[in-house]
């Protein structure tokens, strides 16, 4: 945590200062479904700062970041950090998590508005822009969007929800440029996640859903091409705690993702090696 104890916590990003409220009392509370998302985890702020800069980020580098791009985020907890820093840059940001963290995240995004819209300098864009009971999936439950006029949280679950009708629970389906040549694209350009996995329980629902959001892109294929739309990326960062943990999540992703390490250089210094950090890029396989 960055202070389990406090009920806000301040963070700088790219200069700009951030007002994060928290609640440590949720925290220590026996909530089932789990409580961590309820404070800002140390590796949020350096995660954030990384994805959203725009002028040494390999992904903005190589357009795989765009003002055009669309974002979803697993597990955003309470402090909607990420959306904050990086929501301003893009076309639409999709926080989603469970449903407990929406008013914390609400208030966050709100109270930080302003800083956000100071940062809304936007890159050009290049070219065009419970277990699961078989047959018995929910839509994820429609939010407004709580702060930034382009920044959504939807509640999420990873065993019951189905990331396919995402962007219709959210009112985002239509929206995207290729819509009217090619059908409704409900897929995203990238997926986030950060520091969302800390026991072996979450590791197949995690990757299933990261997975199923994939596979509303097409694979990178010929006929993918043709669509304009590329494939989703996942950025996948860890805190590096558990060997164990780390081990079932990195072999449970490799039987349905190619999976990249991302290197120091790639990174930077806030989550290069040494900071207990490791950072991953996922690509669904095209037999997944």
């Amino acid at each position: 945590f960055v202070d389990s104890r406090a009920t806000t916590v301040d963070v700088t990003i790219h200069g700009q200062d951030y007002s994060i409220s928290q609640s440590p009392t949720l925290l220590s509370s026996s909530r089932a479904g789990g409580t961590t998302g309820a404070v800002l985890w140390k590796i949020t702020p350096a995660f954030a700062e990384w994805i959203s800069d725009a002028q040494s980020n390999p992904l903005w580098k190589h357009s795989s970041l765009t003002s055009s791009s669309t974002v979803v985020e697993l597990g955003c907890g309470i402090s909607g950090l990420i959306a904050l820093a990086l929501g301003p840059s893009i076309r639409h940001y999709v926080a989603t998590d469970q449903e407990y963290v929406h008013r914390l995240l609400r208030e966050n995004l709100e109270n930080n508005k302003s800083v956000a819209a100071s940062t809304t300098a936007k890159p050009q864009p290049k070219g065009k822009s419970k277990k699961r009971a078989t047959g018995q999936q929910k839509p994820p439950r429609k939010q407004d969007g709580p702060g930034s006029s382009n920044i959504t949280f939807a509640a999420l679950d990873w065993e019951l929800d189905v990331p396919a009708s995402l962007k219709d629970s959210i009112g985002l389906s239509g929206n995207d440029d290729h819509d009217d040549e090619e059908g409704d694209d409900k897929g995203f350009d990238l997926l986030l996640s950060c520091d969302c996995i800390y026991n072996e329980a979450l590791v197949a629902p995690f990757v299933r859903t990261c997975a199923d959001f994939c596979r509303l892109r097409p694979a990178h294929t010929t006929a993918g091409r043709r669509a304009g739309r590329p494939p989703t990326i996942c950025i996948i960062a860890q805190q590096q705690r558990s060997p164990d943990v780390f081990e079932a999540w990195l072999q449970e992703t490799l039987t349905v993702f190619r999976v990249w390490r991302l290197s120091d250089e790639a990174l930077g210094k806030g989550l290069r090696s040494g900071t207990g950090y490791v950072v991953h890029l996922l690509l669904l396989r095209d037999d997944a």
